[in-house]
This record gives C-alpha cells, structure tokens and sequence, in this order.
C-alpha cells in the first residue's frame, strides 16, 4: 500500500499517481458543481416518473402524465386541417380568376401550390420551376398552351400527350426527314437561328426563309411566334426547349422529340390544381 503522498507547496494530498514527476491533486469538486450534479439526479427522477422515459419491449412508461409527443403533433395537424378547411372550401367554390382577386385567398392558394410544386413539379421542372433540357421554364414568358390563368389550369389538369386523359392537348410535329432533302434541313435550321443569333451562312439563312413557310409556317405562324392553340413554340424569341444551334435545330426538324406531361387533376384533385394554377402564375411569367 502506497504511502500518503502531499504537495510540498500547497499541502494538499495527491491522487497517488504520477507521470514523468506530475503528480495530481486530490482536490475535492467544487460544491456549486456537486449540487448541481445531485439536482440533475433529481430531476431525472422526477421526469422518469411524470414522462415517458424507460424502454421496453414494445413500448416505453408513459409517466403519471400520459404525456405523448405524437399526441400532442396529431393534435397540432388536426388543428392545423381545420383551419384550412375553410379556405380549401372556398378555393372549390370559385374560379382561378376569383381565387387570384382574392389577396387572402390568393396567398393560400400559392403557399399550397408551393408545396404541392416541389412534391410533384419539381424533378422536371427544377425547385426554382427553371426547367431544364426539354422541359419548361415556368418563370419566362414562353408558353406553349398559353400562360393566362385558364391556360395553365388546363394544362395542369389534363397533361400534355398524356394517354389516360381524352382531354389531354395533343400536338406533334411531323420528322421531316422524310419530307426535306438534307440541304433544306441545313437551309431552315439556319434560317431559324437567324431570327434570334448569327447564322453560320447568311445565303443558307435566306434560302431556308422558303423553306419554312412552305412547310413550318402553317404551325409556327409566318413570323415564327408560333401558335398557342396548336402548342407550336415561338422561335423568335430566343428561348429554346431542345437545345440551342443550327444542329439542334437540324435534328429537331429531321426526328422531333415529344415531351409527355401528365394530367395532374385526377392524382391531385381540383382543389390542388387550382393551388398550383395560382402558383405557376405567380412566378412571373403568366399572363
């Protein structure tokens, strides 16, 4: 058994050990922090007794409380669908237009429309409804089937080329790689880009002017801001779905890709469509 060992200068007693000469005092804790231990003891015990503390096979103790925090959420959520249903009655009984009039309405309707955004919209349409290669951005001014309030409902509602819908819009282009000779694709594709950007042959540009309203400007319109009742884009404006060039053009017009949408009123409801209607024009774009 070691012998009792005291620090010369403070005549306080060591712990008995010792590394490379450093002895530690035996120092007592302080007492503020003693009785705080001691209160956090009681406390525990205390809290094991009231809440729901100990686990067990299935379960925990439920405490003299019967305290449950799930209880206490579900309670929040059915407070909460209270509260909205009376604005989700409402947005059922009126119109986009009255729902957009409405400054209360309409702030619901966009904060819901949020929401349902990023669920179903956002992994095509980007977070930001930026869009992306081949699909939309729903923040600009260019809209296929129109940007007013009726033409962003309809399109919510019933999809683009969407099967299970008959009221679905339906719009094709044809492949004119079996109409045009290849010439005459390079022709239009850069008669195309020239309304918007330098073409890479001002003689191929003004060539393939002929070209598109003997076959492109029945949809297009002759001045290529497109039709809205046909979903044909507007190619005067600069803002490309399928890519950008001569060459995305040319292969655009030699197989066209045709994006699907789908009809969202019957997975969602028309209430939702109508919250996401008032949200998609309330980036900015819609007319």
């Amino acid at each position: 058994m070691s012998e009792e060992h005291r620090d010369e200068l403070s005549g306080v007693e060591t712990t008995g050990h010792e590394w490379d000469g450093i002895r530690e005092l035996n120092n007592p804790m302080p007492r503020w922090w003693v009785y705080t231990f001691y209160a956090t003891i009681l406390w525990a015990v205390v809290y094991v007794f009231f809440y729901p503390a100990i686990p067990m096979i299935s379960s925990a103790t439920k405490g003299y409380l019967g305290f449950s925090s799930r209880a206490e959420l579900q309670q929040d959520l059915d407070q909460a669908k209270l509260g909205q249903a009376q604005f989700h009655e409402m947005i059922a009984a009126k119109s986009v237009q009255e729902i957009d009039a409405d400054p209360t309405l309409r702030e619901f309707a966009v904060s819901g429309g949020a929401s349902a955004f990023k669920v179903n919209c956002a992994p095509c349409h980007g977070s930001g409804a930026a869009g992306g290669p081949g699909f939309p951005n729903l923040n600009d001014d260019d809209w296929l089937w129109g940007g007013d309030l009726d033409g962003i409902q309809t399109t919510i509602a019933h999809g683009v080329r969407y099967d299970g819908d008959p009221d679905t819009h339906v719009s094709e282009m044809p492949a004119f790689g079996e109409i045009l000779k290849i010439d005459e694709t390079r022709q239009v594709a850069a008669y195309v880009w020239s309304l918007t950007n330098t073409p890479s042959s001002a003689a191929l540009a003004d060539a393939g002017k002929q070209v598109f309203m003997d076959n492109c400007a029945a949809c297009h319109a002759d001045d290529a801001k497109g039709k809205v009742d046909m979903g044909a884009p507007n190619l005067a404006d600069a803002i490309w779905l399928k890519g950008r060039g001569e060459d995305a053009i040319a292969r655009q017009v030699l197989a066209p890709r045709h994006g699907v949408m789908p009809a969202w009123q019957g997975r969602l409801g028309e209430t939702a469509v109508k919250q996401l209607t008032v949200f998609v024009h309330s980036l900015g774009g819609g007319k």
